[in-house]
């Protein structure tokens, strides 16, 4: 894979996304300084510095350990200008002023190292403009990178490139983009807003537009345009609180400032609504000021009401027969919804409509393909279907007749015709613009395939878009065996290798929903085990949809506890357990490949494995508590081993203070919110590997599984350790006393604790006796079956299955 060797980046800017951009770079172990404006009080740096502090109280977290944010370096343009000599990519995320950009592009210049790329955070100024104010060596290295909010979390990352940005430099930037930070690269033209604000700002503008012609409520607007639309569950006007009114507001002038009538014909769409302007001149600023669209009043939620200027009740729904036409097949929904007789149906199809004809007018002139808009979509909006998806998905010829007309009728937001590409020639023959050869691209006449850079080899499963080419991860390799629940499979030739079965790898994949463990699925990976170790080298646990596994499939394994009480279910997890010690010691490396959740049973299939791999965005922990139950499939036997070997390479004696992270993850179902923080919990180890793209979590385990079997890997020896014991279960039980009668838990959260000290610790043992984890397991599975019978825990699992929400009681 071509590389950028990039050991420390400079960030200039430490307003909220510069300060945001450079912790995620510390979450994946890139060394940066961020730079601001020298104090005018106390420290130079301080501003830097206040940013770097904001950072570990900001919800979501931008940073993977809040711990982190000291590794970020403060800096000031006085003092430390020298500093960038060192830096081999500087990203400036200053305020959105041309002025102010260029004028600090003057006082860095002196300073950059002459291999270093320097990049713009701009959401939508010309970046060929910002470029002329460096030196003329400078400019080839200089691009646009225009990261989405928040930056840890938000997939896309626009690339915009100059005529004078050299090609290499924008492929070399990609690489690390998409690997090292873990993002979803889309390369866009340098036109106004780019490529995913371009489009979603002017939807957002066109559904403001539409919601006045159709008289909704902005709370039943959100309803309909959340999930249900297959766009972030925020929808439009939450969505619009959550980015910031005035933000949007900037989006917007820049469309105002930077197009007119005469080069964009939808530019009368691009007004201020009126409502938009009502609201920032009362600074009703979104949820940074508390009030936009909505104000959260106590528990209540009000909605702003243009007419009275002021909050009312909110929280209605769109009426349930437009959920049902949402959920139709797409030509048919289409169909459904430009005949409605509702308001709410027409104004869905408008909406619709409307993105159709935008992006169609627009294609050309601010993206290469149609598969950058539908990518930018994706990625930047949440949305599961870019436009040209959706309307392929629908029938290319059908939706297009039906766009025109409305077009002709004078019903859309502009006059303009849709391009003449749309009816005619290979995108009117192919049925759309995603082909197995590419995706439409206007301005070549032809479709494109995706850029061949070396880094998206690691990607063996990217992510497709509707109609194009690539075998997904369900069908792709040599099946094995599969049922229902479980596919066993291979990506390697039969007789590839030294020898027979030398470095092939098999591969499980879970298939029930959530990738819950049922029966079937424990004896699919023990079949799944005895293959591997009679004929391959190594196996990985990976599906190639999140979550890794949420755990026991409680829906599957309640009948048999009606049928046959408390015995069947501790054949059960009993069963489990064998499965868990199975993989442990396995006569080949296992290797988890983990994405997204691994939740109860699913974060003990991991800890069992040889190796973890996990994505950056791993939410890893034992939840059992939620449901009313303990751990039951190994995970407590882990805790106590765990910190047994951990104590051993201490000179301390006691191994309650080893112990107690454990317990208290256990004890109140503690989940990491990062690969990060699962590592400090425990259930990562320093040995386990983490990734930041998801698309290459499978890449790299099956390398992982590769290595450990060519370096001789063998399964550990079994081993009796020592574990607290009854004077540990005595601590314990002091602190939840205390804890209950302080009201920070309940009765019988206080009675499920006490069950997994008692477990933890070793039962009625003195403190050091050496146990076995058979032993702990046996504990686990007599705690877990008494609480399975338990009303209180009967009501949780009840509530959990049928709200999908833990109730605490």
């Amino acid at each position: 894979m071509s590389r950028f060797p990039v050991k420390k980046v400079a960030v200039l800017g430490a307003g909220v996304m510069g300060a945001q951009i450079a912790a995620h770079l510390v979450n994946v172990k890139v060394p940066v300084i961020l730079f601001d404006l020298p104090a005018k009080e106390g420290a130079k740096s301080g501003i830097a510095e206040k940013a770097i502090a904001n950072l570990k109280k900001l919800k979501p977290s931008p940073l993977g350990l809040a711990a982190d944010a000291d590794l970020i370096q403060p800096a000031n343009y006085e003092e430390h200008m020298k500093l960038l000599k060192g830096c081999d990519l500087i990203i400036e995320a200053i305020a959105e002023r041309m002025d102010w950009k260029t004028d600090l592009y003057h006082k860095i210049a002196p300073f950059v190292a002459k291999h270093a790329i320097v990049a713009s955070n701009t959401s939508g100024l010309s970046i060929t403009q910002l470029s002329e104010a460096l030196p003329e060596a400078m400019r080839a290295r200089f691009c646009g990178i225009h990261f989405f909010n928040p930056p840890r979390y938000m997939q896309l990352v626009e690339l915009i490139a100059t005529p004078g940005t050299d090609a290499h430099v924008v492929d070399q930037l990609e690489a690390f983009v998409t690997s090292t930070l873990g993002k979803g690269v889309v390369r866009a033209k340098d036109t106004p807003n780019f490529i995913a604000n371009r489009i979603g700002i002017a939807g957002m503008l066109a559904t403001m537009k539409e919601v006045e012609n159709y008289g909704l409520t902005y709370d039943v607007v959100d309803d309909l345009t959340g999930k249900k639309l297959g766009r972030a569950s925020s929808g439009t006007f939450r969505t619009a609180d959550v980015v910031g009114l005035d933000t949007m507001a900037h989006v917007v002038r820049t469309l105002q400032d930077n197009l007119s009538a005469d080069t964009d014909p939808f530019y009368a769409s691009y007004a201020t609504p009126a409502v938009l302007e009502k609201l920032l001149a009362l600074g009703q600023l979104g949820q940074k000021s508390g009030a936009g669209f909505y104000k959260k009043v106590g528990r209540d939620i009000l909605r702003f009401e243009l007419e009275s200027e002021d909050y009312v009740p909110g929280g209605q729904k769109a009426d349930e027969v437009y959920a049902r036409m949402l959920k139709k097949p797409a030509a048919q929904r289409l169909q459904l919804l430009r005949n409605a007789e509702g308001a709410a149906g027409q104004f869905l199809w408008a909406i619709l409509r409307n993105s159709f004809h935008y992006a169609a007018v627009h294609l050309e002139s601010i993206a290469e393909s149609a598969r950058d808009v539908d990518q930018a979509m994706r990625w930047g909006f949440g949305m599961r279907q870019g436009p040209f998806e959706l309307w392929q998905e629908a029938g290319w010829l059908e939706v297009a007749k039906m766009v025109q007309e409305d077009i002709d009728a004078g019903k859309a937001l502009s006059r303009a015709p849709l391009p003449a590409w749309v009816f005619e020639g290979p995108v009117a023959e192919a049925g759309g613009v995603h082909t197995a050869e590419g995706s439409w691209s206007p301005a070549r006449k032809a479709f494109v395939a995706r850029r061949a850079l070396p880094v998206y080899a690691r990607q063996l499963f990217p992510e497709r878009l509707l109609g194009e080419a690539g075998e997904g991860f369900e069908t792709a390799g040599t099946t094995l065996s599969e049922t229902d629940a479980l596919r066993v499979w291979t990506l390697d030739a039969a007789g590839s290798g030294a020898g027979e079965g030398e470095g092939r790898v098999l591969i499980a994949s879970i298939k029930n929903k959530m990738h819950a463990i049922s029966p079937a699925v424990m004896e699919g990976l023990m079949e799944a085990l005895e293959l591997a170790e009679a004929e391959y080298a190594a196996m990985v646990i990976w599906s190639g949809d999140a979550p890794f596994s949420v755990g026991a499939d409680l829906q599957a394994t309640m009948p048999a506890f009606v049928v046959g009480g408390a015995d069947a279910i501790e054949s059960i997890e009993q069963e489990l357990q064998q499965l868990m010690l199975r993989l442990r010691y396995a006569q080949v490396p296992v290797v988890a490949g983990i994405h997204g959740m691994a939740l109860g049973g699913g974060c003990e299939l991991a800890v069992h494995c040889a190796r973890r791999v996990a994505h950056m965005e791993s939410y890893i922990g034992l939840v059992e508590v939620g449901v009313g139950l303990v751990p039951g499939a190994g995970g407590l036997t882990y805790i106590a081993r765990r910190a047994a070997e951990n104590a051993a390479t201490s000179t301390g004696k006691d191994l309650l203070p080893f112990l107690t992270e454990g317990f208290t993850a256990a004890a109140m179902a503690k989940v990491g919110t990062s690969a990060l923080e699962s590592r400090q919990l425990g259930y990562l180890l320093d040995s386990d590997l983490i990734v930041a793209h998801k698309d290459e979590v499978l890449f790299v385990a099956l390398n992982e599984a590769r290595a450990l079997a060519a370096g001789g890997w063998r399964a550990p020896h079994k081993r009796l350790f020592p574990v607290a014991g009854r004077s540990g279960i005595a601590t314990i039980r002091g602190s939840l006393v205390n804890m209950r009668d302080g009201g920070f838990i309940s009765d019988h959260d206080q009675y499920i604790a006490t069950l997994i000290a008692e477990v933890v610790c070793g039962g009625d043992v003195d403190a050091g006796t050496l146990v076995s984890e058979e032993y702990l397991m046996q504990l686990e599975r007599k705690a877990f079956c008494g609480l399975i019978a338990h009303p209180k825990s009967q009501e949780r699992i009840l509530g959990m299955l049928s709200t999908g929400k833990p109730l605490r009681n």
